[in-house]
């Protein structure tokens, strides 16, 4: 972020002056009881916005959106309202209508002024705004007046301007986006900057430091094993994949087998690529919370914890004022509204639902996307109904910004333009022959078991009840992990029997990974029984593991679990099929079922370096829908309060329930936020840790156990096993 001088004027805007002896203001008295002079407020904001502009050639489209942005706050009603407290009167509608008056390259800027507080607008909302204001143009002839008085020959040198548009359509839709994200971000930091300037001055922009974590990495390297096939095959895929950082910006694609190091070689490549185009920041991005913690961990061991930023759902966002927001100033916890940080690490879910939605808080951060890398971990993970508007839009960003992405993954989807689907014309491979380092790490052999046709859960129970190595088993649904675990664990004949679900909160799933880990390490004989958490990043060295009949990549995940390291001449997966066994949804279900087919008729698909490519092309020629809900369209249409609606990565909610007596730290947190008058952001992060996400079906269900506090946090009054997790109690009510 630039922090501004004292002469902020944009040399082709003019100096602003005020209107007679009349200050028009943007903002109310602060804590010092100033003013926010708005002549200041949209000079700065413009200035601000264009130093986040991508390219050269678009600058002049965001100094004008910060310049034209908050010109409805001339109007006599907005001012009463700062100055007397009278009803609020809207004023990012009469700015996107000014800029509508322009010209065609300005329509971009009334879609980012018409949603800078309220969300970006569908496209025929836009135009019912402009009508309504083209009925009542004494108003707008006054703010005009007013603004032009303070910014001379300013409309008019607009009026005129070659403005430099995009030709491609989504392309213009997309440069939309970011100047929404810009206009948003360079608003709230100079509002901040009145405000809150305390937050404001506590904001530490920093970029790469490349010669320091690049040693950094180097030193890490230089520091593990090399003897082994394992450990050269690391080197060595570290080493060829280096030698592509001089690559032209755009996509790339890592391809190696589960355990051989890919997030610290793709990070090492990121680094001298970045250097080498003078790139700005880092961006990770990975599937779920639990990798997030594991993989910071690492990365703060290496570089420091200054450097990396996590972010997650574990920062509770919210459009907000910022002159009612809580005095707040963590750099790291500012750097999340905008992810204005070196390194960031945040999963799918947080990067893609901000890239389509219409959200102002959600959009703030969108801009720093251009100047970066970003690389996606486990890229097979992302729901395929989704991939089409998802490459598009990055297709998009590489048109407008200077970015490469990077898809890394063992099991790499099909995302190259073929026939019926829009996907990308040249992904550059940073492993020429995968094949090369998939053949010598073939560490395990396949067991199907009963052929894969269906078996009762007990026929599976016996067979595990054969087993005399540490075994992992991991199924498809809670339910079914909690039947196992309770049968098994009965058994007392190994050390240690545990048990891994979303029924337990992250800090307890995290102190059961932590025992996992430390017990293969020391030898124990152990028993875990798992749903798919467990199947990307989640660094387990199993002999044996077995797998509920599942979708290709995920059985393959699976096995990246069993003898990770090599240690054994071959591990076994088995692989099983439980009679009636529910799903996660139907398209999971659809897949299982396919894969099953697939491997009964060729197991030695399980072991092709390009198996999964082709398995992804296959299946979502037949049985998915890789734009489901016509997202691509409606981005042509402009319609983004549409596409926001229908970009939800996951389809059913689910709401967080805090689990108040999981332990000590849990109970005083209680009482701490039990006292106070509200929940702080850095109290919901903390909450996070000791709550379990469940849907509203069980909302409703047992809902006499849960309490709201505060109108914002459920509170569970039920029962919490200390193996199983939350264990709702038949009972009218605990409270």
């Amino acid at each position: 972020m630039k922090k501004l001088s004292e002469e902020t004027y944009p040399e082709s805007f003019g100096k602003s002056r005020g209107v007679g002896d009349k200050e028009f203001i943007a903002h109310s008295e602060n804590k010092k009881k100033q003013k926010h002079p708005l002549k200041e407020h949209l000079d700065n904001s413009s200035r601000i916005a264009e130093s986040f502009s991508p390219r050269e050639e678009y600058k002049y489209l965001f100094r004008t959106v910060g310049i034209l942005h908050d010109i409805g706050k001339y109007q006599d009603g907005f001012q009463s309202y700062l100055e007397y407290g009278k009803p609020k009167t809207p004023h990012a509608a009469i700015g996107a209508y000014v800029a509508s008056t322009l010209g065609k390259q300005f329509i971009p800027l009334q879609f980012a002024i018409k949603g800078h507080h309220a969300g970006l607008p569908n496209n025929e909302d836009r135009k019912i705004n402009n009508q309504e204001y083209a009925e009542n143009q004494n108003l707008v002839e006054t703010v005009i007046t007013r603004f032009e008085d303070s910014f001379p020959q300013v409309l008019q040198n607009l009026t005129i301007a070659k403005a430099k548009l995009p030709d491609d359509t989504l392309e213009k839709e997309c440069l939309t986006r970011f100047l929404f994200s810009s206009l948003t971000d360079a608003d709230w930091l100079n509002t901040e900057s009145h405000f809150s300037p305390e937050r404001y001055t506590s904001r530490n922009s920093s970029t790469l430091n490349f010669e320091f974590l690049i040693k950094a990495l180097e030193k890490t390297f230089e520091e593990l094993p090399t003897n082994g096939v394992i450990n050269n095959l690391r080197t060595d895929a570290r080493n060829e994949t280096a030698k592509h950082y001089t690559d032209p910006l755009g996509f790339f694609s890592l391809q190696l087998p589960t355990g051989l190091g890919k997030t610290l070689t793709s990070l090492y490549w990121a680094l001298l690529h970045a250097r080498h185009h003078k790139l700005k920041r880092i961006i990770i991005v990975l599937p779920y919370i639990n990798i997030i913690d594991q993989t910071a961990l690492i990365l703060k061991n290496i570089f420091g914890n200054d450097l990396v930023l996590e972010h997650h759902s574990g920062n509770i966002e919210e459009d907000a004022d910022y002159n009612k927001e809580e005095n707040n100033s963590n750099s790291k916890q500012l750097a999340c509204e905008n992810w204005d940080a070196p390194i960031i690490i945040t999963t799918s879910v947080q990067f893609f639902e901000s890239l389509f939605s219409n959200r102002p808080f959600k959009c703030r951060k969108n801009h720093n996307i251009a100047d970066s890398i970003v690389i996606f971990d486990e890229i097979q993970t992302l729901p395929k109904k989704y991939a089409e508007p998802i490459i598009v839009m990055l297709k998009n960003i590489t048109a407008l910004a200077r970015a490469s992405f990077l898809f890394c993954t063992a099991t790499q989807p099909a995302f190259k333009s073929r026939e019926g689907f829009n996907g990308i014309e040249n992904i550059q491979p940073l492993i020429e022959k995968p094949e090369k380092y998939f053949s010598p790490t073939q560490r395990v052999d396949y067991e199907l078991l009963n052929e894969l046709e269906e078996l009762p859960i007990e026929s599976v129970i016996e067979k595990l009840k054969t087993e005399i190595e540490s075994f992992l088993v991991i199924v498809n649904t809670k339910a079914v992990a909690k039947n196992i675990f309770e049968q098994i664990s009965l058994l007392a004949t190994y050390d240690y029997y545990y048990h891994l679900s979303t029924a337990m909160c992250p800090h307890h799933r995290k102190e059961i990974i932590q025992n996992i880990i430390r017990d293969l390490r020391d030898k124990k004989r152990i028993a875990v029984i798992s749903t798919q958490l467990v199947e990307a990043g989640v660094d387990f060295d199993f002999p044996v593991v077995y797998r509920a009949i599942a979708p290709l990549d995920s059985i393959i995940q699976a096995a990246g679990r069993c003898n990770r390291n090599g240690f054994l001449e071959k591990g076994r997966v088995v692989l099983f099929n439980i009679e009636n066994q529910r799903m996660p949804d139907d398209t999971y279900k659809t897949l299982a079922v396919w894969t099953k087919g697939i491997i009964k008729d060729n197991p030695t698909i399980l072991h092709s370096s390009n198996s999964f490519e082709q398995y992804y092309e296959t299946i979502t020629k037949l049985f998915v829908n890789t734009d489901k809900y016509d997202i691509t369209n409606e981005r042509k249409a402009f319609n983004f309060k549409t596409v926001a609606e229908s970009f939800k990565i996951i389809d059913s909610p689910t709401f967080p329930l805090f689990i108040k007596d999981y332990s000590d730290e849990s109970k005083t947190l209680f009482e701490k936020i039990s006292l106070s008058q509200f929940i702080t952001k850095e109290e919901y992060r903390e909450l996070q840790q000791f709550c379990v996400h469940e849907y509203q079906n069980f909302l409703t269900e047992f809902g006499s156990q849960i309490e709201m506090l505060k109108d914002t946090l459920r509170i569970w009054h039920g029962g919490y096993n200390n193996k199983l997790g939350l264990v709702p109690e038949d009972v009218e009510t605990v409270f």
